[in-house]
């Protein structure tokens, strides 16, 4: 999804979900969405 959509569906800012996406990047050492997702799901989160 978008982060605008995320954030309509959520009832959050859109800052908000890019905050959230990018401490979760940093977080886990990846440097895209798609990286992200990927490792996301290696870890059984979605």
């Amino acid at each position: 999804m978008k982060d605008e959509a995320i954030a309509r569906q959520l009832g959050v800012s859109l800052r908000t979900v890019q905050r959230a996406v990018q401490t979760i990047s940093l977080a886990l050492g990846v440097t895209s969405r798609f990286q992200l997702g990927a490792e996301a799901c290696r870890r059984g989160w979605i």
